[in-house]
């Protein structure tokens, strides 16, 4: 066990190393590794306790969406809120059931799966998004509305593949009652991760708790708090977390930005970690199972879906045109939809459903195919658009002292415009 996960660890970091020297998306290099570390050589042998696997999995995303709504501002809404409220609101109801029906009419999965497989396609990665954008040099709304997107509607696909779960497995279940638990489920994150962020934000601002103490004592929260919603209603964790991590990272925190730092700096190992692991569980018979349709419907998605979910829920929107054409194809999912794939294949195939077995590859085949060209086609569509910078405007420093006028000279030798 110790030698896997160094094993682990260290090809995931070396995987994002190299993705960064030679210019790809992190998840792409991570997922080929996976797959070199598990079916193909065996180094990383299946696990024998997928639910141990799967809890420990769930943890993982917990923390990587505590940091993902950090990161959401509520400022930005004042020039971005139509948009994010229709495609927080609006846009997950008409991508499943887009995708459902793709699922079932082109990629050729029975309707119970094909309706699961919809739901977790709801997504879109934060931990792709948030690169891409750093990467592209997006203007602030054009940003902030696909951020918006990849952080809120991730708990939101979990929360409808519940409800699709549940309903296709639960004896005698109604559809009715799939819709009020997954009420149930949603008030219940919203309480708790309302209620749990500003209590820990009130505790930092009173100083309750030493600095150095601060960030290890919020992961640990979290995780608390992600495994106490669960045991409330199950699968609210994940929207308890972001909603958490929305609430602390909008309380002006003195120490706000060093609390991110160091979940962004676990987010990074965990992703590389998870990216690793799950594609290491897939064996070469569910490679076997990417056929043609399987291709098929992941350029159906891409191709046809997201664009005709974009432009119908943006309709008469005060959104730029521009914004809603690069909506309409940046869309790369994450490790939220491995993971919920993850969990949700085996134990449909275990209920009776056989064609589950094909949810993993399929859905690790969209992460591969929509990461690598939106990776590769943000940068340059973004510019083409006008929605981001062609270059680096430089650096900007306020006051003439005799130190910023030599840190201004010694970046000027280094040809960094000052």
């Amino acid at each position: 066990m110790a030698t896997t996960l160094l094993i682990v660890l260290t090809v995931g970091l070396a995987s994002q190393w190299l993705a960064w020297r030679v210019g790809l998306p992190a998840i792409v290099i991570l997922i080929a590794s996976g797959l070199l570390l598990g079916p193909v050589t065996g180094v990383i042998p299946p696990s024998e306790s997928p639910q141990q696997l799967n809890a420990l999995i769930g943890m993982g995303v917990a923390i990587i969406l505590f940091e993902g709504g950090m990161y959401l501002k509520l400022r930005e809404l004042r020039d971005t809120g139509h948009g994010v409220v229709r495609l927080v609101l609006l846009g997950p109801p008409l991508a499943w059931l887009l995708a459902s029906a793709a699922a079932y009419y082109i990629g050729g999965l029975d309707w119970p799966v094909a309706i699961v497989t919809g739901a977790i396609l709801v997504v879109t990665g934060p931990t792709v998004i948030m690169p891409l954008l750093r990467q592209a040099r997006l203007n602030k709304d054009s940003a902030s509305l696909l951020k918006w997107e990849a952080i809120a509607n991730d708990p939101v696909g979990v929360l409808l593949a519940v409800l699709s779960f549940q309903y296709f497995t639960t004896h005698g279940a109604t559809l009715a009652e799939s819709a009020w638990n997954l009420g149930l489920s949603v008030v219940t994150g919203l309480i708790v991760g309302g209620a749990g962020g500003w209590f820990v934000g009130q505790l930092y601002r009173r100083g309750a708790v030493p600095v150095h103490l601060k960030a290890p004592i919020l992961m640990v929260l979290v995780l608390i708090l992600y495994w106490a919603s669960n045991q409330v209603r199950p699968e609210a964790g994940l929207l308890s977390v972001t909603l958490m991590g929305l609430v602390i990272g909008n309380m002006k925190l003195v120490e706000r930005e060093a609390l991110r730092s160091f979940e962004e700096n676990l987010a990074t190992v965990l992703l590389s970690m998870l990216f690793i692991i799950i594609p290491a569980q897939l064996g070469l018979r569910h490679l076997e199972l990417i056929d043609g349709r399987a291709i098929a419907f992941v350029l159906v998605l891409m191709f046809v879906v997201r664009p005709a979910t974009i432009f119908t829920i943006m309709a008469f929107a005060p959104v730029r045109r521009t914004d809603k054409l690069l909506l309409g194809w940046i869309a790369p999912r994450g490790i939220v939809a491995a993971a919920t794939a993850g969990l949700f294949g085996p134990a449909l195939m275990d209920a009776g459903y056989p064609d589950a077995e094909k949810l993993l590859p399929i859905l690790f085949l969209v992460i591969f195919a929509t990461v690598l060209s939106h990776g590769l086609s943000i940068g340059r569509l973004s510019r083409g658009l006008g929605l981001a910078a062609a270059e680096s405007n430089g650096l900007l420093i306020v006051g003439a002292s005799d130190f910023s006028i030599a840190l201004a000279q010694a970046l000027q030798k280094l040809n960094i415009d000052v």
